[in-house]
C-alpha cells in the first residue's frame, strides 16, 4: 500500500512539475478567457488619452494604444501611471491594441494579465485566433520585460 501512494504521489509531482507555472491553474485562465476579457473593454481607461503610440526600445509591437482594466487602473497615479516600485495587483489586465498604422487597422492584441502574483502573456488577431498562447513559454516576453522590474515588468511607462 506504500508502495502505491507512493508512486501516486511521485507521478503527481512529475505531472504538476511540467505544467506551465505562469499562475494558470486548474484552467483558471485558458486563451478563450483571456481573448473574452482582452475584448470586454467595460470601464478600461487608455494610457495617454488613447494616443497611438510608436514602438521604442526595439519593441515587437507596432504602433498601440494601451489600455487597463479597472483592477489595473486601480494601481495607477495621478498621472496615468504605475509608480517607480509599484505593482499591479492580482486581475490587473494590459492590452496594447497594435495598429498597422496610426488611425489604422487593429492587428493584434498584445495581452499581459496578473494571476496569482505572476504575468501571463499572450497575443491574439483581431479575429480572435491564438498568435501566441497564454501556454506558451514567456522568455520571449520577459527578456524584455525583465528589463524595468521596478514597474512590475511595464516598459511603457519608462519609454513613451
Amino acid at each position: 500500500m506504500k508502495l502505491v501512494f507512493s508512486l501516486f504521489l511521485i507521478a503527481g509531482v512529475f505531472i504538476i512539475s511540467c505544467t506551465k507555472d505562469r499562475g494558470i491553474l486548474n484552467g483558471q485562465l485558458t486563451d478563450e478567457k483571456l481573448f473574452q476579457l482582452t475584448t470586454d473593454t467595460a470601464g478600461h481607461t487608455f494610457y495617454q488619452s488613447a494616443n497611438y503610440l510608436a514602438p521604442a526600445g526595439g519593441s515587437p509591437h507596432g504602433i498601440f494604444r494601451l489600455r487597463f482594466n479597472p483592477k489595473a487602473q486601480s494601481a495607477l497615479d495621478g498621472t496615468g501611471e504605475l509608480p517607480v516600485s509599484g505593482n499591479f495587483p492580482d486581475s490587473s489586465l494590459l492590452v496594447k491594441e497594435v495598429y498597422d498604422a496610426p488611425s489604422g487597422n487593429l492587428t493584434v492584441y498584445a495581452v499581459m494579465y496578473k494571476l496569482n502574483g505572476v504575468w501571463n502573456w499572450a497575443e491574439y488577431g483581431s479575429g480572435g485566433n491564438t498568435v501566441f498562447s497564454v501556454y506558451n513559454n514567456a522568455n520571449t516576453c520577459t527578456n524584455c520585460h525583465n528589463q524595468t522590474p521596478n514597474r512590475d515588468q511595464v516598459r511603457t511607462f519608462d519609454l513613451h
